[in-house]
């Protein structure tokens, strides 16, 4: 691992968050442009960017590959679940209700395929594009079962199925296996999409976090546990136990990292939707967003 590039990477994302927090805070990003631009990037620039990361030659080792990471990422959705049975229950409900979703369901498509990429280059953003498939899983089910205490099972697989990054898979799949290459244009205006993710991504990240109004307010007891749990224990468990499975060094790095993302930014919205503490939600998900720029470096240390 190149420590000059990943450090380059930590500092021109933090630049660009700081540039969100400004824009956030001028009123030049409202609210509605706020929402508008995390529609474009889930809808449009994160899928060409993974597509764009399929462009490699594929082979039955490649394939092979794809398998390890959707065990791995199902094991750590699991691993996930199992923490929100016992870690949580002394607190009330409106708060359990944050730290169980923010605990099964993680940043690591928004967030973590920009740092991926910007880490391990194309192939990263190709492993972790697969390591997100059981995230959005658990999003859509047992995610959401925490504020609604029911499933429609129908409705979860397909949103699923149907999600513009998972489409995105899709077709960066059926390209890279049949080989076909698309006309040089659509080629090019895929790349140029896909090349503005990590961009726009931190710009969001700048929203969220100018949002909150007393940052000084944001750090407490509660807060730091959650924290420690989503970016310290859960990737270090995934760590070990790759590490004792003997899996490829790649992967591992892609699974770490993915695993160790913070609590996602429809955490808060579902909070306040369903009656939980959206206030004390949003301090979570910029909390464990603003330590990433602390963990992501030592992970990439660890793993080096």
């Amino acid at each position: 691992m190149d420590f000059n590039v990943m450090w380059t990477l930590q500092g021109t994302m933090f630049l660009i968050v700081i540039i969100g927090v400004f824009m956030r805070k001028k009123g030049v990003l409202t609210e509605k442009a706020k929402s508008v631009l995390t529609e474009l990037v889930l809808n449009l620039i994160l899928p060409c960017n993974i597509i764009t990361s399929f462009r490699i030659d594929f082979n039955m080792a490649v394939l092979k590959k794809f398998v390890v990471i959707i065990v791995i990422a199902t094991l750590a959705q699991i691993l996930s679940y199992i923490i929100c049975k016992f870690a949580f229950n002394s607190y009330d409900i409106r708060k359990r209700k944050i730290f169980k979703y923010g605990t099964l369901v993680s940043n690591s498509g928004f967030l973590g395929n920009p740092i991926a990429q910007g880490i391990f280059g194309a192939t990263g953003l190709m492993y972790s594009s697969i390591f997100c498939i059981p995230n959005r899983i658990a999003m859509w089910s047992a995610g959401l079962s925490q504020f609604t205490n029911e499933t429609d099972k129908k409705s979860a697989i397909k949103k699923v199925v149907l999600h513009p990054c998972m489409i995105a898979v899709y077709i960066g799949f059926l390209l890279m296996i049949t080989r076909i290459h698309l006309p040089a244009f659509m080629e090019k205006t895929i790349s140029n999409l896909g090349q503005c993710t990590t961009a726009l991504t931190m710009i969001l990240i700048g929203c969220i976090i100018a949002e909150v109004d007393d940052l000084k307010t944001m750090i407490n007891k509660d807060v730091i546990y959650f924290t420690v749990i989503r970016l310290v224990i859960i990737p270090g468990l995934v760590f070990l136990g790759c590490k004792l499975a003997g899996i490829d060094k790649l992967i591992i790095g892609v699974a770490v990292i993915l695993t160790g993302m913070p609590a996602g930014s429809t955490t808060a919205i579902l909070a306040a939707k369903y009656d939980g503490d959206y206030v004390f939600g949003t301090k979570l998900v910029v909390f464990s967003t603003v330590m990433t720029l602390l963990s992501v470096p030592i992970w990439s240390l660890i793993l080096s």
